[in-house]
């Protein structure tokens, strides 16, 4: 469990730091969470990111918060789950498909939100929603970079240390009945 939390602490610290747009280990670290993490640790992950995306906001881009904040704080909740379907041995598959539903899912929602939130940034009709996706693809792909390769990183990291320690597996042992 400590790793679910250097890895979100990792991830928010990575957010401060240049970086190739869009390029962040956000959703990898949330996967890794939900799936390592007791549940009724979730809300620490949320309220640590929501004040993340606070200060980035208002003090360091100096945008107004709005409601499309609020949805990217119901999806990091929706990757959070998205992991715990990932459960404690997650195998290579198991998690590249994690990886590709959350970059999927955080394009559809987030590009829907700032479609829906911005009154001046785009129409208010189909080709609005479809210019709204177009612009948001050099972001997607960034994103779906990053989740993969930090996704592997994450879930490998425990791997690795198995083989470096002869076998023996770190304790990730969670009860889910006392978690949930």
């Amino acid at each position: 469990m400590l790793l679910a939390y250097v890895f979100l602490l990792l991830a928010i610290a990575f957010r401060f730091a240049p970086h190739p747009m869009a390029f962040t280990p956000i959703a990898a670290s949330l996967l890794y969470f939900g799936a390592r993490a007791p549940r009724r640790h979730f809300w620490v992950a949320l309220l640590l990111l929501g004040l993340a995306d606070l200060v980035l906001t208002r003090l360091v881009y100096s945008y107004p918060y709005r409601a499309d904040q609020l949805v990217t704080l119901a999806w990091y909740a929706a990757a959070l789950w998205i992991g715990t379907r990932l459960g404690n041995r997650a195998r290579a598959l198991r998690v590249l498909g994690g990886a590709l539903a959350a970059s999927v899912s955080f394009f559809i929602v987030s590009n829907f939100a700032v479609w829906a939130v911005y009154p001046n940034m785009y129409a208010h009709n189909l080709g609005g929603l479809a210019a709204a996706y177009v612009a948001g693809l050099p972001f997607f792909r960034n994103d779906a970079a990053a989740t993969l390769l930090f996704s592997a990183l994450f879930f490998g990291v425990p791997a690795l240390y198995r083989s470096l320690a002869g076998g023996q597996e770190p304790d990730h042992s969670i009860d889910r009945t006392a978690a949930a």
